[in-house]
């Protein structure tokens, strides 16, 4: 009995020691300074969590790649300019910050019934119509008034959207705007949009916080929103998101934060 003990007492130390140990272990060593293998496990873990595949071998191969710069770096003392000291500051505070952020979102999951709600809020914002319209984005109301009454007169609306509309990603198009709800797009826009007769645009101009707009209504259909189950995980890093807002917004409230002028 006493030797069986005395086997288990040394199986147990060995277990825990290695256990104690483990973040000790090395992949590789570069001039006798150890690659840890918990960096290697990290790297792979963070991968596999993005839904990437890992390659070991070249993982390994960067991590001793940025060892050996790494010591040439300290070599020539760049980890002791003062850029440096405060970029590696920010990134710590970056991570501590992250993984808090993660730590709360695993602590606080939205359920079932909070993606069901979101869904259906969802539902009511976005409406059940899309539309297809085209934009003319001014600078003034000014030149939105003048641009109106040009299109009463019967000018084309595409052909003075390419020569007068300060929005880059749809100019070029005549100002297409294709397939958005009321609630997905800059709400004058929507609004209007929801409004105005198929053909018509706009008498007033629309002013948002990129400037003023004239629009017309192309078309519409029906709004066909994804099944909720095609959906569940966007809702759910939605929620996620709003979370770490009022977490945010918490810790905002009860801190004391004075700006330097």
């Amino acid at each position: 009995m006493r030797k069986l003990t005395v086997l288990m007492i040394a199986a147990l130390a060995s277990f825990f020691s290695h256990t104690a140990y483990a973040a000790d272990v090395v992949a590789a060593t570069v001039n006798a300074q150890p690659v840890k293998q918990a960096w290697l496990d990290i790297i792979r873990k963070d991968a596999q969590e993005a839904g990437k595949k890992v390659d070991d071998k070249l993982v390994l191969s960067n991590l001793i790649r940025n060892e050996l710069l790494t010591q040439e770096a300290v070599r020539l003392g760049l980890d002791k300019q003062q850029d440096f000291i405060e970029r590696e500051e920010i990134r710590r505070r970056e991570i501590l910050a992250n993984r808090l952020i993660n730590e709360y979102i695993k602590k606080n999951p939205a359920d079932e019934a909070m993606l069901k709600a979101e869904y259906e809020s969802l539902k009511q914002r976005l409406g059940n119509k899309e539309y297809s319209a085209r934009h003319i984005q001014l600078q003034t109301e000014a030149e939105a008034r003048e641009v109106i009454g040009q299109l009463a007169k019967g000018a084309d609306f595409a052909k003075l959207a390419k020569e007068k509309s300060r929005d880059a990603n749809t100019k070029d198009k005549g100002g297409l705007i294709d397939w958005f709800s009321k609630g997905g797009i800059t709400p004058p826009l929507g609004d209007a949009a929801s409004k105005l007769q198929k053909g018509l645009f706009t008498t007033v101009p629309l002013q948002s916080g990129a400037g003023w707009h004239v629009l017309k209504l192309e078309d519409v259909r029906d709004l066909q929103l994804p099944a909720y189950d095609k959906i569940k995980e966007q809702l759910r890093q939605r929620l996620g998101s709003q979370q770490v807002n009022k977490l945010i917004e918490e810790l905002r409230a009860k801190a004391k934060i004075d700006i330097a002028k």
